[in-house]
């Protein structure tokens, strides 16, 4: 698969995420099987991009490639200097934030609420392609399927987003108003991809090998992106893409290569955002590892307590021997084993029916 000219490894995207994706769980999806991560959402306001929020958002240091950073804003030209700001910074990709449906980015007619003012929303695509485009820098989307039930207009604007320029549409299977409320649906992904020529990345409620299969073959979709699923999952990319290529599992990870990931993980983590905010920061991680896992609530309550990056990584890696000495591998995931439960009752009543 290819945005513009950058051929990607595979068809598993790792979905941006503030405060989640930033360049150390990126490379750790990337290392685990994703073949491509895009960035927490960085804003157009040019006053915030000296801030240790934004420069933490858009470092990059030995990321590997494509680096693809996403913009967000309600102003075409600053979406447009936004996007040669991030450029300038070593972006390969730029991508358009039109899906976070956060009531602070709505509020502002950012994210998904640009969906409801068609025009601006064209304007926009628009500028940051004209930007872009003399650094040969591809622009890529991701939108809701609409405002509301009432209101999906997904389709209209994939076309018109195709017509300015724009490379690749991500679309997740929620309209705004739903957040992240309720099921995703697929139709109007399908419906997008019947539309437009350029590749189209299937998004929302992905969470087994099984969900991957079945959301490709509902909707056509060029790829599909991997959101909170991956949250303490990180190897769910090299379980769906195994999966895709043979039918088969894998075997779930070792419970010593976990808490191997993990520590070379919070070592990333504290060396991007130092000690006070790097331990702060790490504990929704470390969370939502050891949330399946046997007396992970217990260990997590202990955790939240500690205020300093070594004593957390003893903590990790006392937790981690403990759990190895009484079982080798990680517990399959509690959803991937009902999907697979569904997935096997359906068929023995398909076989019942040709009986």
């Amino acid at each position: 698969m290819q945005i513009g000219p950058i051929a990607l490894e595979n068809r598993l995207f790792v979905a941006p995420m503030a405060g989640v994706t930033d360049r150390p769980f990126r490379m750790l999806c990337r290392a685990l099987g994703a073949g491509y991560a895009v960035s927490e959402m960085v804003t157009s306001r040019k006053e915030l991009w000296n801030t240790l929020k934004t420069s933490r958002r858009a470092d990059h240091a030995g990321e590997p490639g494509p680096i693809a950073v996403q913009i967000a804003g309600t102003d075409a030209a600053m979406m447009a200097e936004a996007a040669q700001y991030n450029i300038d910074r070593g972006a390969q990709i730029i991508d358009i934030n039109m899906g976070c449906p956060a009531k602070k980015v709505c509020n502002k007619w950012a994210g998904s609420a640009l969906m409801r003012d068609e025009p601006l929303a064209l304007e926009i695509a628009r500028a940051v392609v004209d930007a872009a485009a003399p650094h040969g820098v591809p622009v890529t989307l991701k939108m809701r399927t609409g405002w509301s039930a009432d209101h999906r207009n997904a389709v209209k604007l994939a076309r018109d987003f195709e017509s300015a320029g724009v490379q690749m549409l991500t679309v997740h299977g929620r309209t705004r108003e739903q957040g992240y409320k309720g099921s995703a649906e697929y139709d109007t992904i399908a419906a997008v991809k019947a539309a437009v020529r350029v590749p189209v990345v299937a998004n929302g409620d992905v969470t087994s090998p099984e969900k991957a299969r079945e959301v490709l073959a509902a909707t056509g979709a060029d790829a599909v992106m991997i959101g909170r699923a991956a949250q303490g999952r990180p190897w769910i990319f090299r379980e769906i893409a195994h999966f895709l290529a043979t039918g088969t599992h894998l075997a779930p990870p070792l419970v010593a290569e976990v808490r191997r990931l993990l520590l070379d993980h919070l070592q990333e983590h504290y060396g991007l955002y130092g000690e006070y905010s790097g331990v702060r920061t790490a504990r929704k991680h470390i969370g939502w590892y050891v949330r399946e896992l046997p007396g992970g609530e217990e260990f997590r309550g202990r955790m939240n307590g500690i205020e300093d990056c070594a004593q957390q990584l003893r903590a990790v890696s006392d937790y981690f021997e403990q759990l190895a000495a009484g079982m080798e591998r990680i517990p399959v995931h509690r959803e991937a084993v009902e999907e697979a439960d569904e997935e096997g009752a359906e068929d023995e009543g398909a076989a019942s029916a040709a009986h």
